[in-house]
């Protein structure tokens, strides 16, 4: 059940495709500690751990770099150290999860 915001109120309605809340919130809460990288509307790149996020899409990074747009394709600049960050949902253009990052953490449980 999706609920969707109608001229007069909210409504709930069936729509194919659409996953339910808790399952979303299932993915999200798997992508937790995980290593990301968030495209912003002013060309930077942050990198660092996802800590959490709320209804306004403003994501939390831990142990976050800052990389500036570079203008060569191959190099990305050396990265500034900010520690926790703080992004703002309307910055946000894409997040991107590490490869390595889902390789690393999905044995985790049963190794240790």
């Amino acid at each position: 059940m999706a609920t969707m915001i109608e001229e007069n109120g909210p409504s709930t309605h069936e729509q194919p495709g659409l996953t339910s809340p808790s399952h979303a919130r299932q993915n999200l809460e798997g992508l937790l500690n995980k290593n990301m990288r968030i495209r912003m509307t002013d060309g930077r790149t942050l990198v660092g751990l996802f800590l959490c996020t709320d209804r306004d899409c403003n994501v939390i990074l831990g142990s976050a770099q800052e990389f500036l747009k570079s203008t060569d394709m191959f190099s990305q600049g050396e990265p500034r150290v900010l520690g926790l960050a703080m992004i703002p949902g309307h910055h946000v253009v894409s997040i991107e999860v590490e490869a390595d990052s889902l390789d690393d953490t999905q044995g985790f449980g049963a190794s240790h």
